[in-house]
């Protein structure tokens, strides 16, 4: 039956990897819009750097909260001095697929911890103990340990983007 699922997806041109990408949400709370930048060039490749601004379009980012894109198990919790990732979390959400969570100003979850979409799991911040940022925070969808485009909301995160998007996680 399996064998019979993988031919017809790979006929349909879907992948197995892709047929089992969890339902990602935009890691923010529900009717905020946030704009992402995933420039070429950027590292890791298909990483996404959002950051939100208020009406005068001026950043407001700092601090506020981050959620869980899907539901999971927090895999790490951790202030990293070497990668340049600063306060980090990353969360197991099955068959390979990961989310990491970078730069934040406070983690709400530790190693081990069980979290459902939508649970705050830190505050955005700009910590790196090997740059210098402004407030952002930088976001990896991550399968068998590469970090892939980014579809969040159904919308594909080609490399080269900077768009608005609006969350609907937890709406």
């Amino acid at each position: 039956m399996l064998t019979v699922a993988v031919v017809a997806g790979a006929m349909l041109g879907v992948q197995p990897a892709q047929a089992a990408r969890p339902g990602f949400r935009m890691p923010f709370l529900c009717g905020q819009t946030w704009q992402g930048n995933n420039w070429n060039g950027h590292s890791p490749a298909h990483a996404i750097d959002w950051n939100h601004y208020d009406a005068n379009g001026s950043p407001d980012d700092l601090n506020r909260r981050t959620v869980a894109s899907a539901a999971g198990t927090v895999l790490e919790s951790y202030y990293s001095t070497t990668s340049g990732y600063g306060n980090t979390i990353v969360i197991g959400h099955g068959d390979g697929w990961r989310t990491r969570y970078a730069h934040l100003n406070s983690r709400a979850v530790a190693t081990g911890d069980t979290v459902k979409r939508g649970d705050v799991i830190g505050r955005v911040g700009a910590t790196s103990a090997k740059y210098d940022l402004s407030p952002h925070l930088h976001y990896e969808q991550i399968h068998n340990g590469s970090v892939v485009v980014a579809v969040v909301q159904g919308v594909t995160w080609s490399d080269g983007l900077k768009r608005n998007q609006k969350s609907t996680n937890g709406c």
